[in-house]
């Protein structure tokens, strides 16, 4: 017999039954499903990741809808054991669904939710302080201080790069590589290169605007350049960000190769997913050019690091934490239950999942529509007129 999960309880008396595989920040998006006769369940057991035998205990002989995690395996085994307990949605508390089988959810007639347009800012943040901290080598010298090490200036200690009139650059230039841009060169004055197989006219744009704003004020003027290959930016940037999404044509996209086109010193930064880089090969291009530099959010095999990484000093690394602004995880939270709610109410699909602020406005009733359905199209779903 299964152990027997631990769960948190809202509205016992509730006619559809919700399951959370984790405690969601804020409780906006429990009021919204409860206010609408869901029985939620939240699980508390002690666990980091879930196994699949541990979603199968939660989902039992009825359930109408799960918010699970980027960490968990959702497959055939579970979008079954979902459809012959009634369920009809899942949703991500993510934008990316890498852990989804979309086609075993379609089989069953289960929609998946995810919860785009609204890590866009924070995301790029983030990216933007690993720049800063891997250039600045901070990092470094906060260790250096807790150490007691620290015994007056000197003029070579933890010398790193200056950021103003360097050239940034971007590969893969959507919502979060394009706000990731627009920061670093209004920011720190920084030139643009990027690569994208889509012009982003609106990008250029700004950085044509704000380059006539600098010179109109005396200033050097800033530039902007489309890379017609990767390979471009990687050869031209002092600190490039990665921001594409993860399928066959992505997987290791930096390696031994690609690394070796870099400028020795310059700084790669990674809050996209894990497998965009070969890790063994960054571990050793590291240790081979102490003045390269990183700054990584995601990893290869998360929750763990290639051996090596951990103790190169010239790598900024950090746990996964892009979204994690209150505002955002919050936000997270309520539109991958608006996706569960709006599924089992009957609710249409919201015209455009990256425009989502009707439902996070928090003294407003949320449209009755589901945020973002990935597979709405292959279900036949009704898309919302709003």
């Amino acid at each position: 017999m299964a152990k027997p999960i631990s769960i948190e309880v809202w509205n016992p008396s509730g006619k559809y039954r919700v399951i959370s595989t984790k405690p969601m920040p804020g409780t906006r998006w429990i009021k919204l499903l409860t206010d609408q006769d869901c029985r939620v369940e939240i699980c508390t057991e002690k666990k980091t990741i879930l196994s699949v035998e541990d979603i199968l205990a939660l989902i039992g002989t009825k359930c109408d809808g799960v918010i699970g995690q980027l960490t968990e395996d959702w497959g055939e085994v579970l979008f079954s054991a979902l459809k012959n307990a009634g369920g009809t949605t899942f949703s991500n508390m993510a934008v990316g669904y890498n852990n989804v089988d979309v086609d075993a959810a379609t089989k069953y007639g289960i929609a998946v939710g995810n919860t785009p347009g609204v890590l866009t800012e924070t995301t790029a943040e983030l990216a933007a302080s690993l720049s800063l901290s891997a250039a600045r080598r901070i990092v470094e010298a906060d260790q250096f201080m807790r150490a007691g090490l620290y015994d007056g200036w000197l003029p070579n200690l933890f010398v790193g790069n200056l950021l103003k009139g360097q050239t940034v650059g971007v590969i893969g230039a959507g919502r979060i590589g394009s706000a990731y841009a627009r920061m670093m060169v209004e920011g720190f004055k920084m030139n643009l290169i990027y690569y994208d197989l889509y012009q982003s006219t609106r990008l250029e744009k700004f950085v044509t605007a704000y380059g006539q704003f600098l010179k109109a004020n005396g200033e050097q003027p800033v530039a902007w350049k489309r890379a017609a290959t990767m390979e471009d930016v990687l050869r031209e940037a002092d600190v490039i960000s990665l921001h594409p999404i993860l399928d066959k044509t992505t997987y290791h996209l930096i390696n031994k190769e690609s690394l070796a086109i870099m400028k020795k010193e310059a700084v790669l930064v990674n809050c996209s997913r894990g497998p965009v880089i070969n890790e063994v090969d960054l571990v050793e291009h590291l240790r081979v050019n102490p003045m390269f530099r990183v700054g990584l959010d995601v990893f290869e095999d998360e929750p763990y690091m290639k051996p090596g990484l951990a103790e190169m000093k010239n790598a900024v690394v950090v746990p996964h934490i892009a979204s994690a602004s209150k505002w955002t995880r919050e936000g997270m939270a309520t539109l991958a239950a608006l996706n569960v709610l709006g599924k089992i109410k009957g609710y249409p699909v919201w015209a455009n999942p990256n425009q989502v602020e009707p439902f996070l406005d928090e003294n407003s009733v949320p449209p009755p529509a589901s945020p973002s359905i990935v597979n709405a199209k292959k279900l036949g779903l009704p898309t919302s007129k709003l």
